[in-house]
């Protein structure tokens, strides 16, 4: 009888994240701000352990993996569903309310965005619809535009607003990050609508920033101010964590120019890292510079290349970069004993 040989249940661990903060808001608002922290801590601590700083090699996508992507999904739905059904039918003050949403948007922005970008890049027109989804839900529908049209053009560069800057901190970047990402989108929008010669009816980023407005709309006039709140803050959160991690994916790296001309994006243009759980947790996220160099490359499929490397993982480096002066401290040697480009 033949041996069945199973999927490995590593990416099936990301499920545990929503599983996790859900049953602790079920329990508690509070609860939930609680856990969601505690898991970014137990990441960031794994990544310090050596036997977790590497990854299993590359292997070819199956249908076991785009599972372990489109289940969040419907978990992601369920959770927001819970902290709206709980602001609505609780008797939760503004405080709480903020707890709630801090803990169920650390998982919308740890997970729901990082599945929307993998789901963005896949040629299912099902899972791009699932990444609109998922993006709408956070109030940043705009990022299906800028990100694959826009950052994937320029990333590294001077003029893209995803890039971070040598010497420019996170809490300077995020407001340069959000308000040209936001110009950025609709510029590339507008510029496909006239080259096919359509009306703004037919864009898809006309009608889902129309839909995250009159959501929000609706929830204030349907469940009140604190579902308001709720919905707002957990968005908020998502996208800091986004463009957190945005922040420390292309920090201080430039591409230069060859005969006026962008240098083609190569492996030392985005920091890197290969640490087990966290690659779990988000789709091998770290192995940045591959995903760049090869976009359509399903997550499963991404290679641990030698390009920069930070002095730990994403979970480790949303710390550092949140304090500017140990980012810095740390970040300025590595940028340093790079080879000049």
């Amino acid at each position: 009888m033949p041996m069945v040989k199973l999927m490995p249940p590593r990416f099936a661990l990301a499920w545990l994240m929503p599983l996790g903060v859900g049953a602790a808001a079920w329990a508690s608002p509070w609860a939930a701000w609680g856990a969601m922290l505690a898991l970014q801590l137990l990441v960031a601590l794994a990544e310090r352990v050596p036997a977790l700083q590497h990854s299993p090699p590359a292997r070819p996508q199956t249908a076991w993996h785009r599972v372990c992507i489109r289940a969040h999904v419907p978990l992601q739905a369920g959770l927001l569903g819970l902290g709206l059904w709980l602001v609505s039918t609780q008797d939760l003050g503004a405080g709480a309310v903020v707890a709630l949403a801090l803990g169920i948007g650390g998982v919308c922005g740890s997970q729901g965005i990082t599945f929307a970008h993998e789901l963005g890049h896949s040629r299912s027109r099902l899972d791009r619809v699932l990444a609109w989804l998922l993006m709408a839900s956070v109030c940043y529908a705009h990022f299906m535009v800028e990100h694959y049209r826009g950052h994937h053009v320029r990333a590294a560069c001077m003029d893209d607003p995803a890039s971070a800057r040598r010497g420019e901190s996170l809490w300077r970047f995020l407001p340069r990050t959000l308000a040209g990402s936001w110009r950025s989108a609709w510029a590339l929008e507008a510029l496909r609508l006239q080259q096919l010669k359509r009306g703004w009816l037919r864009s898809p980023l006309a009608w889902a920033c129309a839909a995250q407005g009159l959501g929000l709309v609706l929830l204030a006039a349907l469940l009140g101010p604190l579902a308001l709140l709720f919905w707002l803050v957990q968005a908020a959160h998502a996208v800091f964590l986004l463009e957190a991690i945005n922040y420390i994916e292309h920090y201080g790296l430039q591409r230069g120019s060859v005969d006026g001309r962008r240098q083609p994006f190569g492996v030392q243009h985005a920091w890197n890292a290969d640490h087990w759980l966290t690659n779990a947790i988000t789709a091998n996220l770290q192995r940045h510079s591959d995903h760049h160099m090869h976009a359509w490359k399903p997550y499963a499929e991404l290679q641990p290349l030698a390009g920069p490397q930070l002095p730990t993982g994403y979970g480790g480096c949303l710390f550092l970069a949140s304090v500017p002066p140990l980012w810095f401290r740390v970040m300025e040697p590595r940028l340093a004993a790079l080879p000049a480009a």
